[in-house]
């Protein structure tokens, strides 16, 4: 039985059925990046042996304080994935002063942008400025990206953002079997690397238009002879399991390039395990009563299943797909991040932690 499809590659619902839709939040004009250096209050002195500056939620959310919020409690609806409890006040606390903080990366990459261009004596344009979004199944990543892409589209520097997921770029149904690899859909072989790093190098390079295939979370596969196209967006927010492994090393001994390798940004969604585990489990169990009804659904032979046999059937596949999956290949990726955002056990950020520059 294929089981992991309630997993990373499995139904999702609302605005992930469209990884780029854009939201419609707007925030403030951009602050000066002094601004938000001189608000941040001393820490203990450990803090300055460590390659990262960690802020608990109410310190970071003072970083943001003066910059009014406009995003509704109608678009949050919209982006909000299934079972993820996010609110506007978690929103204005933690997503409002990444995107500040965000927007100073963007900014000053297109300042190093031209002093290169002038240094070189050249007249190359700005590519995308990309950002990485990884973390568990069921953490909340994908509600994470959207927020983002949201928040970043309201800053009148960069209006274009755009938001594709590592969905499409799971090798069909067809070849995962042919590989024998059905089970492990998720896992970093499932993915056609070599297509997704190409997907981004082409963005990179400056290319007008760069597509990547479709993936539907009903059928449970790539959906033939479809793409999304991207044109020239000043953002692109790339978001899945994967996105932070490194390159893998060749039989002579050398390694390649990796995903991230072209990532301007990464931010990583942590949480416990065991909490995530649970997030699974109640995620299940609300797909049991929606989305496995549709006849079309993958997974109908799902929504006749007792109470206790849903919950008996979400953690046996937890703990033996993705849990192993989040141990073994996500959960390791997570130092390479340059922000950690730390859930609790209420799917509420306790703590941010950023990568010194």
């Amino acid at each position: 039985m294929h089981r992991n499809g309630i997993g990373e590659a499995g139904f999702r619902s609302g605005a992930a059925d469209d990884p780029t839709a854009l939201g419609s939040g707007q925030v403030a004009a951009r602050p000066a990046a002094a601004a938000i250096i001189e608000r941040v209050p001393n820490h203990h002195d450990t803090e300055t042996a460590s390659p990262y500056v960690e802020r608990s939620r109410a310190d970071w959310a003072e970083l943001a304080s003066s910059t009014p919020l406009t995003l509704t409690a109608d678009t949050l609806a919209s982006l909000r994935g299934m079972q993820d409890p996010t609110s506007l006040d978690d929103v204005r606390d933690v997503y409002l002063p990444l995107t500040r903080l965000l927007a100073e990366y963007v900014r000053h990459t297109g300042d190093l942008h031209q002093a290169s261009n002038d240094f070189l004596r050249l007249s190359v344009g700005r590519t995308p400025f990309v950002i990485g979004v990884a973390g568990s199944v069921a953490v909340g990543k994908s509600t994470t990206a959207r927020l983002l892409q949201a928040l970043l589209a309201g800053w009148p520097e960069h209006p274009r953002v755009e938001l594709v997921t590592t969905d499409g770029f799971l090798f069909p149904n067809a070849e995962l079997q042919r590989r024998g690899i059905m089970e492990r859909k998720g896992f970093p072989e499932s993915y056609d690397r070599r297509a997704l790093l190409r997907f981004v190098m082409d963005l990179k390079s400056g290319k007008d238009d760069v597509s990547a295939p479709v993936y539907d979370h009903l059928s449970y596969d790539i959906v033939p002879d479809r793409r999304i196209v991207v044109r020239r967006p000043d953002i692109l927010i790339i978001e899945g399991l994967n996105v932070l492994q490194p390159a893998r090393p060749r039989p002579d001994g050398t390694t390649g390039l990796a995903l991230s390798d072209f990532f301007d940004f990464s931010v990583y969604i942590d949480a416990r395990t065991e909490a995530i585990r649970q997030w699974y489990v109640q995620r299940f169990l609300e797909l049991r009563r929606t989305a496995f009804r549709d006849p079309r659904s993958y997974f109908t032979r799902f929504a006749a299943l007792s109470d206790d046999e849903a919950v008996r059937t979400a953690e046996s596949i937890w703990d033996s797909i993705n849990g192993p999956n989040l141990v073994t290949n996500v959960l390791p990726t997570r130092g390479r991040a340059t922000a950690v955002l730390r859930k609790g056990d209420h799917h509420r950020v306790d703590w941010v932690r950023i990568r010194k520059l």
